[in-house]
């Protein structure tokens, strides 16, 4: 069907595509990707308590899916200011925490609401602090970046965007012989195509990619960072996705976002290997520290929530009560494990080897023998190599 980016694309086709999309390529591609998030939730598995990763890494997917909408907060500003006051938080970084509470929220509610429009509501509404509705007006329409330049035109009329989103709703969750990942990549264009809100359609549509393979059973938790990828590529990104609007060109497309998955289960891979080698490491130290005499299982959940920690963590987490917590905190830091803090009226303390592991490609898993009270033996760097 012929295509005008100045009228409303009310002729999208609906789902399935026509014609073959899975290429011996295609399904090679979806093969390894399933290999590497299979490794992930291996890795995830092996960390004493893997629920600590989620609110971590679902930082870092907010901050790079915010990123891509030209909404850009620094991990540090992400990970100091979840932890204060709403009041005190910059607009980028209260968008790009948002984006994780609906992540977090819209993975709490799949057993009982699967993806669905009902779903995208809740998920967009969570995103942009109000009710959102399926658009009702017309005049949505999506410009080039830097040129200003009309490139599409999404369909209009609520009724045409319920049925298109009932269409979506339906190549999800009815029985499909397509590899799941060809449908994650298929499901993810269609979102972006039917663009059903006035706001946050990317954002939402990059949240239900991550619940889609929870609830295909691909991933147990939300850890994938898969929106780094498209940030680090978004000129492709954006030109794939134009090719199967203008040429119905599904095939580089569904190749392009498999790889995606497969390369940002590997990098995620790859922090969640880090930090579990930085824990072992934390626990060793802290066993060797006669000022350090607690349950260290416990703390170690803690810190290794996010890098920045207050006092009301350990007391929320049932570690110990505030005056006790706050000791413990204080010998941390003369410890040399974290760094004290003042913003405003908060007491932070900064684990600062977490957080250079998560904020640092490619850096190694030191340990913290930069105090006296450290054994000899732990002198060297530890890294996935030496482990």
């Amino acid at each position: 069907m012929s295509f005008d980016p100045d009228q409303p694309y009310n002729n999208l086709p609906d789902l399935p595509p026509f014609g073959d999309v899975e290429t011996k390529a295609v399904l090679k591609a979806c093969i390894v990707a399933r290999i590497a998030l299979a490794e992930l939730d291996a890795a995830a598995a092996k960390l004493p308590n893997p629920e600590i990763l989620i609110s971590t890494l679902m930082l870092f997917e907010a901050q790079s899916s915010s990123e891509i909408e030209n909404i850009v907060t620094t991990d540090d500003a992400l990970f100091k200011h979840s932890q204060l006051d709403e009041a005190t938080i910059d607009v980028p970084t209260k968008e790009a925490l948002r984006y994780r509470d609906a992540l977090f929220r819209g993975y709490l509610k799949l057993e009982r609401l699967p993806i669905s429009t009902r779903l995208a509501v809740e998920t967009c509404s969570t995103l942009k602090g109000t009710d959102m509705e399926i658009r009702k007006l017309p005049g949505t329409a999506l410009k080039a970046g830097r040129s200003g330049k009309l490139i599409y035109t999404p369909p209009a009329g609520e009724e045409l965007l319920r049925a298109k989103l009932a269409n979506w709703e339906r190549f999800i969750n009815e029985p499909s012989d397509l590899d799941p990942l060809v449908q994650l990549a298929i499901q993810h264009y269609q979102f972006e195509a039917i663009h059903p809100f006035h706001d946050g359609n990317g954002r939402t549509g990059r949240i239900l990619n991550i619940l889609f393979l929870v609830q295909k059973y691909l991933l147990k938790h939300p850890i994938l960072y898969l929106s780094r990828e498209i940030l680090e590529n978004r000129d492709r990104y954006y030109s794939l996705l134009r090719g199967v609007t203008e040429h119905g060109a599904w095939v580089p497309w569904i190749e392009f976002f498999v790889m995606a998955v497969e390369l940002s289960a590997t990098r995620s891979m790859n922090k969640v290997l880090k930090i579990s080698l930085l824990r072992g490491a934390t626990k060793i130290y802290l066993a060797q520290c006669s000022e350090f005499r607690l349950a260290e299982d416990d703390v170690l959940d803690v810190l290794f929530t996010q890098p920045y920690c207050r006092i009301k963590d350990l007391v929320d987490a049932g570690v110990a009560k505030r005056q006790t917590a706050a000791v413990y905190l204080k010998t941390l830091a003369g410890l040399g494990v974290v760094e004290e803090l003042k913003i405003g009226r908060e007491k932070l303390f900064l684990h600062k080897k977490f957080l250079s592991l998560l904020t640092t490609d490619g850096s190694s898993v030191t340990n913290y023998a930069v105090n006296a009270l450290a054994p000899s033996e732990f002198l060297f760097p530890i890294t996935a190599q030496n482990a």
